[in-house]
């Protein structure tokens, strides 16, 4: 009766926590534009081929860098993330939103190059709600170069939708998944964790939403998108 309790309290705490699965979330799209001041629009299974004509593009990290992931499983309509640091050659971390838990903000977050050739077309990505390296091996498409290497800020806007800070992955945390890759992760410098900042506790939803369940966006979501990205054009 107590772990049924206490499972209860758990997961009634993760759905305070979590943005409603019913609500429009923050997508990546929006938050990485503002992060990187990579000006392009629309899904981010298409801001490679968009950024061809309008920006740099390349396969190594740089820091302001926006990585682009190949639309799969979940990753209906691929993803793009902020590169804030490079550690070294197969590691970086990233901020991005809408990936471990919808509408989510991931800040400073880790993600490994698990490709054959060490060209990052194949990455794994820290999940925050299990505090691991996720399981799922992401294709990409390579990274666009922003023209400086400031991170913008980004303050939270409802015209956005929905969205929760997450705290940044901790650095002593041991990867329990490590033997999923070729080479060790080895431990990431601790980076401060913001005061304010809320902790996600266990919601079996959120755990499914980017590395187990494969999850589409509905055709409502899709309308309210388009519209208020119009209204903030």
């Amino acid at each position: 009766m107590f772990r049924i309790a206490r499972g209860a309290a758990m997961l009634l705490a993760g759905w305070i926590a979590t943005p409603a699965l019913g609500a429009s979330a923050l997508q990546c799209v929006p938050y990485a534009r503002i992060v990187s001041g990579v000006n392009i629009r629309g899904d981010a299974l298409t801001w490679w081929d968009q950024a061809a004509t309008r920006y740099q593009r390349g396969h190594a990290p740089r820091r302001g860098a926006v990585l682009t992931f190949r639309p799969m499983g979940p990753m209906t309509l691929g993803h793009v993330a902020v590169v804030s640091k490079v550690l070294d050659d197969r590691r970086l971390l990233i901020r991005h939103a809408n990936w471990s838990v919808p509408g989510a903000i991931e800040e400073d977050v880790p993600v490994i190059d698990v490709s054959e050739e060490g060209d990052w077309s194949q990455v794994r990505v820290w999940h925050s709600p299990t505090q691991t390296m996720g399981a799922r091996t992401n294709p990409t498409f390579g990274f666009i170069y922003s023209a400086t290497s400031r991170l913008r800020p980004f303050e939270p806007d409802p015209a956005l939708g929905t969205s929760v800070r997450l705290v940044t992955a901790d650095a002593d945390m041991p990867d329990r998944n490590a033997d999923a890759v070729t080479q060790p992760v080895a431990p990431l410098k601790r980076s401060a964790r913001p005061a304010s900042a809320p902790r996600l506790a266990l919601d079996m939803r959120a755990m499914r939403f980017a590395d187990a369940t494969p999850a589409a966006r509905s055709l409502a979501d899709i309308i309210a998108d388009v519209k208020r990205d119009a209204r903030l054009r």
